[in-house]
Protein backbone atom coordinates (compact mmCIF):
# COMPACT_ATOMS: atom_id res chain seq x y z
CA UNK A 1 0.00 0.00 0.00
CA UNK A 2 1.48 3.16 -0.98
CA UNK A 3 2.45 5.89 1.72
CA UNK A 4 1.74 9.18 1.22
CA UNK A 5 3.71 12.01 2.57
CA UNK A 6 2.44 15.43 3.89
CA UNK A 7 3.22 18.75 2.65
CA UNK A 8 5.11 20.97 4.65
CA UNK A 9 3.05 23.57 7.23
CA UNK A 10 2.16 26.53 5.06
CA UNK A 11 2.94 30.23 6.36
CA UNK A 12 1.12 31.70 3.15
CA UNK A 13 -2.62 32.92 3.12
CA UNK A 14 -4.51 29.75 4.38
CA UNK A 15 -6.51 27.99 1.31
CA UNK A 16 -10.24 28.97 0.86
CA UNK A 17 -12.35 26.19 -0.61
CA UNK A 18 -16.07 25.31 -1.17
CA UNK A 19 -15.92 22.33 0.69
CA UNK A 20 -13.44 20.79 3.10
CA UNK A 21 -13.85 17.08 4.23
CA UNK A 22 -12.75 15.59 7.36
CA UNK A 23 -11.94 11.23 6.84
CA UNK A 24 -10.74 9.11 3.65
CA UNK A 25 -13.31 6.44 4.09
CA UNK A 26 -15.99 5.24 2.02
CA UNK A 27 -18.53 8.63 3.42
CA UNK A 28 -15.45 11.50 2.64
CA UNK A 29 -14.94 9.83 -0.48
CA UNK A 30 -18.57 9.65 -1.57
CA UNK A 31 -18.63 13.52 -0.85
CA UNK A 32 -15.89 14.21 -2.70
CA UNK A 33 -16.68 12.25 -5.84
CA UNK A 34 -19.91 14.59 -6.05
CA UNK A 35 -18.70 17.72 -5.15
CA UNK A 36 -15.67 17.19 -8.07
CA UNK A 37 -18.54 16.29 -10.22
CA UNK A 38 -20.62 19.49 -9.40
CA UNK A 39 -17.05 21.85 -10.50
CA UNK A 40 -16.46 23.07 -6.53
CA UNK A 41 -13.14 23.20 -4.59
CA UNK A 42 -12.95 20.38 -2.34
CA UNK A 43 -10.88 19.01 -0.10
CA UNK A 44 -10.27 15.89 2.24
CA UNK A 45 -8.06 16.29 5.78
CA UNK A 46 -7.24 12.47 6.20
CA UNK A 47 -5.19 11.78 9.95
CA UNK A 48 -3.62 8.16 8.06
CA UNK A 49 -1.51 8.23 5.69
CA UNK A 50 -3.44 6.60 3.29
CA UNK A 51 -7.28 5.96 2.38
CA UNK A 52 -9.48 3.73 4.48
CA UNK A 53 -10.87 5.24 6.99
CA UNK A 54 -11.31 3.27 10.22
CA UNK A 55 -9.80 0.15 8.02
CA UNK A 56 -6.70 1.40 7.84
CA UNK A 57 -5.91 1.53 11.45
CA UNK A 58 -7.52 -1.66 11.87
CA UNK A 59 -5.22 -4.41 12.20
CA UNK A 60 -6.24 -7.06 14.72
CA UNK A 61 -6.38 -10.45 13.79
CA UNK A 62 -9.06 -12.06 11.99
CA UNK A 63 -10.90 -8.08 11.42
CA UNK A 64 -13.71 -8.50 8.63
CA UNK A 65 -16.66 -6.85 7.48
CA UNK A 66 -20.08 -7.87 8.45
CA UNK A 67 -22.20 -6.84 5.59
CA UNK A 68 -22.25 -8.90 2.87
CA UNK A 69 -19.94 -8.06 -0.34
CA UNK A 70 -22.52 -6.28 -2.56
CA UNK A 71 -23.35 -4.05 -0.03
CA UNK A 72 -20.26 -3.07 0.91
CA UNK A 73 -18.96 -0.71 -1.43
CA UNK A 74 -19.95 2.75 -2.96
CA UNK A 75 -22.42 2.53 -5.58
CA UNK A 76 -20.11 4.35 -8.01
CA UNK A 77 -20.60 2.88 -11.10
CA UNK A 78 -17.36 3.39 -12.50
CA UNK A 79 -15.61 1.91 -9.37
CA UNK A 80 -18.10 -1.56 -9.20
CA UNK A 81 -18.41 -2.41 -12.21
CA UNK A 82 -14.63 -3.25 -12.64
CA UNK A 83 -14.46 -4.63 -9.00
CA UNK A 84 -14.48 -8.24 -7.99
CA UNK A 85 -14.66 -9.90 -3.81
CA UNK A 86 -13.30 -13.25 -3.39
CA UNK A 87 -15.41 -13.82 -0.08
CA UNK A 88 -18.57 -12.94 0.95
CA UNK A 89 -17.52 -11.62 3.96
CA UNK A 90 -14.58 -9.36 2.77
CA UNK A 91 -11.31 -9.35 5.25
CA UNK A 92 -9.74 -6.50 6.17
CA UNK A 93 -6.56 -6.19 3.82
CA UNK A 94 -9.32 -6.95 0.71
CA UNK A 95 -11.22 -3.81 1.70
CA UNK A 96 -8.05 -1.69 1.76
CA UNK A 97 -7.53 -3.30 -1.09
CA UNK A 98 -10.85 -2.03 -2.65
CA UNK A 99 -9.84 0.87 -1.58
CA UNK A 100 -6.65 1.63 -3.96
CA UNK A 101 -8.78 0.43 -6.43
CA UNK A 102 -11.15 3.15 -5.93
CA UNK A 103 -7.91 5.58 -6.27
CA UNK A 104 -7.01 3.74 -9.85
CA UNK A 105 -10.40 4.63 -11.11
CA UNK A 106 -11.12 7.89 -9.80
CA UNK A 107 -7.71 9.52 -9.05
CA UNK A 108 -9.22 10.79 -5.57
CA UNK A 109 -5.53 11.29 -3.49
CA UNK A 110 -4.77 14.51 -5.55
CA UNK A 111 -7.72 16.08 -3.32
CA UNK A 112 -6.84 14.66 0.12
CA UNK A 113 -4.12 16.16 2.48
CA UNK A 114 -2.82 12.97 4.61
CA UNK A 115 -1.08 12.84 7.46
CA UNK A 116 -3.02 15.83 8.75
CA UNK A 117 -5.58 14.88 12.08
CA UNK A 118 -7.73 18.24 12.42
CA UNK A 119 -7.86 19.80 16.23
CA UNK A 120 -10.07 22.53 15.68
CA UNK A 121 -12.78 24.40 13.37
CA UNK A 122 -14.29 27.41 14.33
CA UNK A 123 -16.92 29.44 12.34
CA UNK A 124 -16.52 32.80 11.45
CA UNK A 125 -19.42 34.91 11.83
CA UNK A 126 -17.78 38.08 9.65
CA UNK A 127 -16.60 35.47 7.08
CA UNK A 128 -19.06 33.16 6.79
CA UNK A 129 -16.37 30.02 6.59
CA UNK A 130 -14.53 27.97 8.85
CA UNK A 131 -11.30 27.74 10.13
CA UNK A 132 -9.96 24.50 10.07
CA UNK A 133 -6.62 23.96 11.89
CA UNK A 134 -4.76 20.31 11.89
CA UNK A 135 -2.19 18.98 14.43
CA UNK A 136 1.02 19.94 11.94
CA UNK A 137 -0.17 24.00 12.07
CA UNK A 138 -1.77 23.90 8.85
CA UNK A 139 -4.75 26.10 8.88
CA UNK A 140 -7.43 26.01 6.06
CA UNK A 141 -10.75 28.37 5.01
CA UNK A 142 -13.69 26.87 3.84
CA UNK A 143 -17.44 27.74 3.29
CA UNK A 144 -18.61 24.21 4.43
CA UNK A 145 -17.09 22.15 6.66
CA UNK A 146 -18.27 17.82 6.63
CA UNK A 147 -17.51 15.21 9.41
CA UNK A 148 -17.34 12.16 8.06
CA UNK A 149 -15.00 10.37 10.91
CA UNK A 150 -17.99 7.90 11.40
CA UNK A 151 -19.17 6.72 15.05
CA UNK A 152 -16.40 5.06 16.35
CA UNK A 153 -13.06 6.70 15.46
CA UNK A 154 -12.12 7.25 19.26
CA UNK A 155 -11.65 3.93 21.18
CA UNK A 156 -12.25 3.28 25.05
CA UNK A 157 -10.50 1.85 27.80
CA UNK A 158 -12.42 1.46 30.98
CA UNK A 159 -10.77 2.80 34.39
CA UNK A 160 -9.20 -0.20 35.38
CA UNK A 161 -7.21 0.79 38.23
CA UNK A 162 -3.43 -0.21 38.30
CA UNK A 163 -3.45 -0.46 34.13
CA UNK A 164 -0.15 1.12 34.17
CA UNK A 165 1.57 -1.62 36.61
CA UNK A 166 1.50 -4.23 33.93
CA UNK A 167 5.24 -5.71 32.64
CA UNK A 168 3.46 -7.48 29.66
CA UNK A 169 2.10 -5.98 26.11
CA UNK A 170 -1.32 -4.20 26.64
CA UNK A 171 -2.79 -3.13 23.88
CA UNK A 172 -6.24 -1.68 22.27
CA UNK A 173 -8.10 -3.54 19.41
CA UNK A 174 -8.11 -0.46 17.53
CA UNK A 175 -4.13 0.43 17.63
CA UNK A 176 -2.67 -3.22 16.91
CA UNK A 177 0.82 -3.59 16.16
CA UNK A 178 1.19 -5.20 12.49
CA UNK A 179 4.07 -7.65 14.19
CA UNK A 180 2.61 -8.86 17.37
CA UNK A 181 3.18 -12.31 17.77
CA UNK A 182 0.27 -14.56 20.12
CA UNK A 183 1.44 -17.85 19.23
CA UNK A 184 2.33 -19.82 22.13
CA UNK A 185 1.46 -16.78 24.79
CA UNK A 186 -0.81 -16.76 27.75
CA UNK A 187 -3.16 -13.66 26.90
CA UNK A 188 -6.42 -12.02 27.58
CA UNK A 189 -9.19 -10.44 25.73
CA UNK A 190 -11.13 -8.33 27.46
CA UNK A 191 -14.54 -7.42 26.09
CA UNK A 192 -16.72 -9.72 23.47
CA UNK A 193 -18.27 -7.25 21.39
CA UNK A 194 -17.22 -7.32 17.39
CA UNK A 195 -13.37 -6.91 17.76
CA UNK A 196 -13.31 -9.39 20.89
CA UNK A 197 -15.45 -11.94 18.78
CA UNK A 198 -12.87 -11.81 15.63
CA UNK A 199 -9.72 -11.63 18.29
CA UNK A 200 -11.10 -14.51 19.94
CA UNK A 201 -12.14 -16.90 17.29
CA UNK A 202 -8.66 -16.00 15.36
CA UNK A 203 -6.07 -16.55 17.86
CA UNK A 204 -7.88 -18.87 20.57
CA UNK A 205 -5.56 -21.95 18.37
CA UNK A 206 -2.63 -20.37 18.45
CA UNK A 207 -1.92 -19.23 21.81
CA UNK A 208 -0.90 -21.10 25.27
CA UNK A 209 -3.67 -19.96 27.29
CA UNK A 210 -6.67 -17.96 26.18
CA UNK A 211 -8.62 -16.04 28.88
CA UNK A 212 -11.65 -14.29 27.92
CA UNK A 213 -13.09 -11.40 30.06
CA UNK A 214 -16.53 -11.32 29.70
CA UNK A 215 -19.40 -8.77 30.99
CA UNK A 216 -22.25 -8.85 28.50
CA UNK A 217 -22.99 -12.22 26.27
CA UNK A 218 -22.72 -11.20 22.30
CA UNK A 219 -25.74 -12.82 20.45
CA UNK A 220 -23.11 -13.64 17.64
CA UNK A 221 -25.20 -14.92 15.13
CA UNK A 222 -23.26 -17.38 11.86
CA UNK A 223 -21.39 -15.92 9.22
CA UNK A 224 -21.72 -18.91 7.11
CA UNK A 225 -18.54 -17.57 4.95
CA UNK A 226 -17.84 -18.44 1.43
CA UNK A 227 -15.81 -17.68 -1.56
CA UNK A 228 -16.97 -15.79 -4.24
CA UNK A 229 -16.49 -16.54 -7.64
CA UNK A 230 -16.08 -13.68 -10.94
CA UNK A 231 -18.64 -15.05 -13.34
CA UNK A 232 -21.58 -14.96 -10.53
CA UNK A 233 -20.43 -11.38 -9.56
CA UNK A 234 -20.52 -10.37 -13.16
CA UNK A 235 -23.51 -11.18 -13.87
CA UNK A 236 -25.35 -10.08 -11.21
CA UNK A 237 -24.19 -6.55 -11.73
CA UNK A 238 -26.93 -5.94 -14.20
CA UNK A 239 -29.13 -5.50 -11.69
CA UNK A 240 -26.25 -3.21 -8.94
CA UNK A 241 -28.50 0.13 -10.18
CA UNK A 242 -31.23 -1.48 -8.58
CA UNK A 243 -30.15 -3.51 -6.03
CA UNK A 244 -28.20 0.05 -4.45
CA UNK A 245 -32.15 1.85 -4.82
CA UNK A 246 -33.49 -1.16 -3.10
CA UNK A 247 -31.10 -0.84 -0.35
CA UNK A 248 -32.45 2.45 0.47
CA UNK A 249 -36.05 1.55 0.76
CA UNK A 250 -35.24 -1.53 3.64
CA UNK A 251 -35.09 -0.99 6.96
CA UNK A 252 -30.89 -2.13 7.35
CA UNK A 253 -29.43 -0.92 4.13
CA UNK A 254 -29.25 -4.29 2.70
CA UNK A 255 -31.50 -5.67 -0.24
CA UNK A 256 -33.71 -7.48 1.69
CA UNK A 257 -36.47 -6.62 4.17
CA UNK A 258 -38.41 -8.21 7.27
CA UNK A 259 -40.52 -11.21 6.36
CA UNK A 260 -44.33 -9.55 6.10
CA UNK A 261 -46.07 -11.75 8.34
CA UNK A 262 -46.28 -11.85 12.61
CA UNK A 263 -44.62 -14.24 14.37
CA UNK A 264 -47.74 -15.48 16.37
CA UNK A 265 -50.07 -16.14 13.25
CA UNK A 266 -47.38 -19.20 12.26
CA UNK A 267 -47.76 -22.78 13.72
CA UNK A 268 -44.55 -24.04 15.97
CA UNK A 269 -43.62 -26.01 12.81
CA UNK A 270 -43.47 -23.19 10.31
CA UNK A 271 -41.86 -21.02 12.66
CA UNK A 272 -38.90 -23.60 13.32
CA UNK A 273 -38.58 -24.22 9.57
CA UNK A 274 -38.54 -20.95 8.59
CA UNK A 275 -35.80 -20.26 11.16
CA UNK A 276 -33.68 -23.09 10.01
CA UNK A 277 -33.85 -20.76 6.23
CA UNK A 278 -32.78 -17.94 7.83
CA UNK A 279 -29.98 -19.31 10.06
CA UNK A 280 -28.39 -21.08 7.07
CA UNK A 281 -28.70 -18.46 4.85
CA UNK A 282 -26.10 -16.75 7.20
CA UNK A 283 -25.21 -13.38 8.36
CA UNK A 284 -27.40 -10.98 9.45
CA UNK A 285 -30.69 -12.77 7.67
CA UNK A 286 -32.23 -13.94 10.91
CA UNK A 287 -31.89 -10.93 12.42
CA UNK A 288 -33.14 -8.81 9.08
CA UNK A 289 -35.54 -11.24 7.35
CA UNK A 290 -37.37 -12.49 10.60
CA UNK A 291 -40.95 -12.34 11.30
CA UNK A 292 -42.67 -8.53 11.19
CA UNK A 293 -42.76 -8.26 15.60
CA UNK A 294 -40.05 -9.84 16.50
CA UNK A 295 -38.55 -6.11 17.39
CA UNK A 296 -41.63 -5.06 18.74
CA UNK A 297 -42.94 -7.85 20.76
CA UNK A 298 -41.43 -9.36 23.52
CA UNK A 299 -43.02 -13.04 23.22
CA UNK A 300 -41.81 -13.10 19.71
CA UNK A 301 -38.31 -11.81 20.68
CA UNK A 302 -37.82 -14.32 23.31
CA UNK A 303 -38.62 -16.80 20.65
CA UNK A 304 -36.04 -15.97 18.38
CA UNK A 305 -33.99 -15.66 21.47
CA UNK A 306 -34.69 -19.32 21.89
CA UNK A 307 -33.49 -20.79 18.99
CA UNK A 308 -30.73 -18.60 18.68
CA UNK A 309 -29.66 -19.78 22.52
CA UNK A 310 -30.29 -23.57 20.95
CA UNK A 311 -28.07 -22.94 17.96
CA UNK A 312 -24.98 -22.10 20.53
CA UNK A 313 -25.69 -24.99 22.60
CA UNK A 314 -25.31 -27.29 19.95
CA UNK A 315 -21.78 -26.28 19.53
CA UNK A 316 -20.56 -25.39 23.19
CA UNK A 317 -20.09 -28.65 25.03
CA UNK A 318 -20.15 -27.63 28.34
CA UNK A 319 -23.56 -26.64 30.74
CA UNK A 320 -21.51 -23.84 32.68
CA UNK A 321 -19.99 -22.58 29.58
CA UNK A 322 -23.28 -22.63 27.82
CA UNK A 323 -24.97 -20.68 30.24
CA UNK A 324 -22.20 -17.90 30.18
CA UNK A 325 -22.43 -17.50 26.61
CA UNK A 326 -26.13 -17.85 25.91
CA UNK A 327 -28.03 -17.65 29.31
CA UNK A 328 -31.25 -19.27 29.91
CA UNK A 329 -33.05 -16.27 30.70
CA UNK A 330 -31.80 -13.58 27.94
CA UNK A 331 -30.05 -10.78 29.44
CA UNK A 332 -31.72 -8.03 27.19
CA UNK A 333 -33.65 -8.40 24.08
CA UNK A 334 -32.33 -10.21 20.92
CA UNK A 335 -31.48 -7.97 18.34
CA UNK A 336 -31.43 -4.73 20.59
CA UNK A 337 -27.09 -4.73 20.32
CA UNK A 338 -25.90 -5.08 17.05
CA UNK A 339 -24.97 -8.76 16.84
CA UNK A 340 -21.35 -10.21 15.50
CA UNK A 341 -20.87 -13.00 13.03
CA UNK A 342 -19.03 -15.34 13.92
CA UNK A 343 -17.02 -18.03 11.95
CA UNK A 344 -16.22 -20.77 14.89
CA UNK A 345 -16.30 -18.37 18.30
CA UNK A 346 -18.39 -21.01 19.95
CA UNK A 347 -16.04 -23.74 19.05
CA UNK A 348 -13.29 -21.76 20.59
CA UNK A 349 -14.99 -22.15 24.38
CA UNK A 350 -14.79 -26.27 23.66
CA UNK A 351 -10.30 -25.94 24.15
CA UNK A 352 -8.72 -26.93 26.90
CA UNK A 353 -6.96 -24.02 27.03
CA UNK A 354 -9.77 -21.42 26.96
CA UNK A 355 -11.68 -19.75 30.03
CA UNK A 356 -14.34 -17.30 30.63
CA UNK A 357 -14.86 -15.27 33.36
CA UNK A 358 -18.07 -13.63 33.89
CA UNK A 359 -17.27 -10.07 35.25
CA UNK A 360 -21.23 -9.79 36.43
CA UNK A 361 -20.05 -12.26 39.07
CA UNK A 362 -16.37 -11.68 39.61
CA UNK A 363 -15.46 -8.40 38.73
CA UNK A 364 -11.41 -7.06 37.74
CA UNK A 365 -9.72 -5.57 40.63
CA UNK A 366 -6.71 -4.09 39.44
CA UNK A 367 -4.31 -4.34 37.24
CA UNK A 368 -1.02 -6.17 38.14
CA UNK A 369 2.94 -6.52 37.20
CA UNK A 370 2.32 -9.72 35.81
CA UNK A 371 -1.77 -9.80 34.63
CA UNK A 372 -4.82 -9.15 36.24
CA UNK A 373 -6.53 -9.73 39.82
CA UNK A 374 -9.82 -10.34 40.27
CA UNK A 375 -12.25 -9.84 42.85
CA UNK A 376 -11.89 -13.35 44.60
CA UNK A 377 -8.64 -12.29 44.71
CA UNK A 378 -7.00 -14.53 41.91
CA UNK A 379 -4.01 -13.41 39.92
CA UNK A 380 -4.30 -14.49 36.06
CA UNK A 381 -1.08 -14.06 34.88
CA UNK A 382 -0.45 -13.06 31.22
CA UNK A 383 1.68 -11.99 28.18
CA UNK A 384 -0.47 -10.16 26.36
CA UNK A 385 -3.65 -8.17 27.38
CA UNK A 386 -6.14 -7.23 24.52
CA UNK A 387 -8.22 -4.66 25.69
CA UNK A 388 -11.87 -4.98 22.93
CA UNK A 389 -13.72 -2.32 24.97
CA UNK A 390 -14.86 -0.99 22.12
CA UNK A 391 -15.45 3.31 21.12
CA UNK A 392 -16.50 6.33 22.47
CA UNK A 393 -19.64 6.39 20.08
CA UNK A 394 -21.38 9.53 18.31
CA UNK A 395 -20.28 11.70 20.53
CA UNK A 396 -16.85 11.03 21.14
CA UNK A 397 -14.44 11.53 18.67
CA UNK A 398 -15.26 15.29 19.32
CA UNK A 399 -13.41 14.85 22.55
CA UNK A 400 -9.95 15.85 20.23
CA UNK A 401 -11.18 17.49 17.24
CA UNK A 402 -12.70 20.57 18.86
CA UNK A 403 -15.21 22.07 16.95
CA UNK A 404 -16.52 25.54 17.89
CA UNK A 405 -19.47 28.00 17.21
CA UNK A 406 -18.25 31.62 16.52
CA UNK A 407 -18.81 32.56 19.53
CA UNK A 408 -16.05 29.77 20.68
CA UNK A 409 -19.14 27.14 21.98
CA UNK A 410 -17.51 23.59 21.95
CA UNK A 411 -20.72 21.47 20.40
CA UNK A 412 -20.21 19.21 23.28
CA UNK A 413 -20.59 21.99 25.71
CA UNK A 414 -23.96 22.66 23.32
CA UNK A 415 -24.85 18.81 24.01
CA UNK A 416 -23.56 18.84 27.38
CA UNK A 417 -27.48 18.38 28.95
CA UNK A 418 -28.38 16.44 25.96
CA UNK A 419 -28.05 15.66 22.30
CA UNK A 420 -29.67 18.52 20.09
CA UNK A 421 -29.39 18.31 16.29
CA UNK A 422 -31.63 18.53 12.88
CA UNK A 423 -31.54 15.02 11.08
CA UNK A 424 -28.72 13.54 12.65
CA UNK A 425 -26.81 15.94 9.99
CA UNK A 426 -26.60 19.43 11.83
CA UNK A 427 -26.39 21.13 14.58
CA UNK A 428 -28.10 24.94 15.49
CA UNK A 429 -25.37 27.37 16.53
CA UNK A 430 -22.89 25.45 13.87
CA UNK A 431 -23.70 27.04 10.68
CA UNK A 432 -22.42 25.63 7.72
CA UNK A 433 -21.38 22.39 9.56
CA UNK A 434 -22.70 18.60 8.56
CA UNK A 435 -21.84 15.57 10.14
CA UNK A 436 -22.23 11.85 8.78
CA UNK A 437 -22.81 8.81 10.90
CA UNK A 438 -22.94 10.59 13.90
CA UNK A 439 -24.76 11.82 17.17
CA UNK A 440 -28.81 10.78 16.04
CA UNK A 441 -27.76 9.65 12.60
CA UNK A 442 -29.15 6.16 12.08
CA UNK A 443 -27.10 3.01 14.33
CA UNK A 444 -27.70 -0.41 13.21
CA UNK A 445 -27.66 -0.68 8.96
CA UNK A 446 -25.34 -1.34 6.85
CA UNK A 447 -22.98 1.31 6.72
CA UNK A 448 -22.17 2.24 3.38
CA UNK A 449 -26.15 2.76 2.32
CA UNK A 450 -26.53 4.92 5.46
CA UNK A 451 -23.62 7.04 4.58
CA UNK A 452 -24.23 7.57 0.81
CA UNK A 453 -28.32 8.10 2.25
CA UNK A 454 -26.74 11.27 4.43
CA UNK A 455 -24.20 12.20 1.36
CA UNK A 456 -26.63 12.56 -1.22
CA UNK A 457 -28.59 15.25 1.02
CA UNK A 458 -25.73 17.00 2.91
CA UNK A 459 -24.10 17.68 -1.53
CA UNK A 460 -28.00 18.63 -2.31
CA UNK A 461 -27.95 21.50 0.52
CA UNK A 462 -24.70 22.38 -0.05
CA UNK A 463 -25.31 22.38 -3.81
CA UNK A 464 -29.03 24.12 -3.23
CA UNK A 465 -26.76 27.00 -1.06
CA UNK A 466 -23.55 27.79 -3.34
CA UNK A 467 -26.10 27.62 -6.46
CA UNK A 468 -28.21 30.39 -4.94
CA UNK A 469 -25.97 32.42 -3.60
CA UNK A 470 -26.11 31.94 -0.16
CA UNK A 471 -23.17 31.97 2.32
CA UNK A 472 -24.71 30.57 5.54
CA UNK A 473 -27.06 27.60 6.32
CA UNK A 474 -28.19 26.55 9.31
CA UNK A 475 -30.82 24.38 11.29
CA UNK A 476 -33.36 26.49 13.22
CA UNK A 477 -34.05 26.10 16.75
CA UNK A 478 -37.30 24.61 16.78
CA UNK A 479 -36.15 21.93 13.88
CA UNK A 480 -33.66 20.66 16.72
CA UNK A 481 -36.27 19.85 19.61
CA UNK A 482 -38.66 18.45 17.03
CA UNK A 483 -36.07 15.88 15.66
CA UNK A 484 -34.99 15.62 19.14
CA UNK A 485 -38.84 14.69 20.25
CA UNK A 486 -38.48 12.04 17.22
CA UNK A 487 -35.45 9.70 18.66
CA UNK A 488 -36.67 9.80 21.60
CA UNK A 489 -40.04 8.92 20.93
CA UNK A 490 -38.14 6.58 18.32
CA UNK A 491 -36.01 4.84 21.99
CA UNK A 492 -39.00 4.60 23.92
CA UNK A 493 -40.87 2.15 21.38
CA UNK A 494 -38.19 0.15 20.58
CA UNK A 495 -36.76 -3.09 22.39
CA UNK A 496 -33.32 -1.61 22.17
CA UNK A 497 -34.70 1.09 24.46
CA UNK A 498 -31.77 2.85 26.11
CA UNK A 499 -32.26 4.39 29.55
CA UNK A 500 -29.89 7.00 28.83
CA UNK A 501 -29.56 9.55 26.27
CA UNK A 502 -29.93 7.73 23.24
CA UNK A 503 -27.28 8.48 20.66
CA UNK A 504 -28.97 7.22 17.33
CA UNK A 505 -31.91 7.43 15.05
CA UNK A 506 -33.76 4.02 16.11
CA UNK A 507 -36.33 3.87 13.33
CA UNK A 508 -35.47 2.29 9.98
CA UNK A 509 -33.00 3.94 7.46
CA UNK A 510 -36.19 4.00 4.85
CA UNK A 511 -37.90 6.04 7.33
CA UNK A 512 -34.62 8.13 8.41
CA UNK A 513 -34.45 8.48 4.46
CA UNK A 514 -37.98 9.56 3.44
CA UNK A 515 -37.76 12.23 6.74
CA UNK A 516 -34.55 14.04 4.96
CA UNK A 517 -35.97 14.01 1.39
CA UNK A 518 -39.30 15.44 2.63
CA UNK A 519 -37.39 18.27 4.39
CA UNK A 520 -35.17 18.91 1.08
CA UNK A 521 -38.19 19.00 -0.83
CA UNK A 522 -40.47 21.10 1.37
CA UNK A 523 -37.51 23.58 0.49
CA UNK A 524 -35.25 22.62 3.22
CA UNK A 525 -38.09 23.53 6.11
CA UNK A 526 -36.16 24.14 9.30
CA UNK A 527 -32.89 25.74 7.59
CA UNK A 528 -32.48 29.38 7.52
CA UNK A 529 -30.29 30.34 4.24
CA UNK A 530 -29.02 33.41 4.17
CA UNK A 531 -25.58 35.75 3.02
CA UNK A 532 -23.05 38.08 3.75
CA UNK A 533 -25.11 41.22 2.14
CA UNK A 534 -27.46 40.56 4.63
CA UNK A 535 -30.26 38.81 2.26
CA UNK A 536 -31.95 36.35 4.30
CA UNK A 537 -34.60 33.74 3.38
CA UNK A 538 -36.04 31.21 5.67
CA UNK A 539 -36.27 27.91 4.24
Amino acid sequence: MSQITTAPPTTQTPDELDVVIVGAGYSGIHQLYHYRKKGYSVRILEAESDLGGAWWWTRYPGARVDSEAPFYQLSIEEVWKDWVWTERFPCRDEVCEYYQHVERTLGIKQNIRFNSRVVSARFSDLLHQWVITTQDGFVIHSRFFVLAIGAASKSYTPPFADITKFKGICIHTASWPEKLAVKGKRVAVVGTGASGVQVIQSIGSQVAHLTVFQRTPNYALAMQQRKLDKESQDKSKRLFPDMFRRCRQTPNGFSFDKYPKSLHATTPEERLLFFEDLWTAGGWRFVTNNYMDIFTDQKANDQAYAFWRSKVCERVHDPEMQEKLAPTSPPYPFGSKRPSLEINYYDVFNQQNVDLVDLNKCEISKFTPSGIQTADGVDHVFDIIVLATGFHTFTGPYTALKVHAADGTDILEKWADGVYTNLGMTVHGFPNFFYMYGPQSPGSCNGPTCSEVQSDWIVGCISHALSNGFTRVEATREAEIEYRRLVLELNERSLSKSSTEPTSFKGDLAQYGRLCWEVAEDSYRGFVFSSQVGSRARL
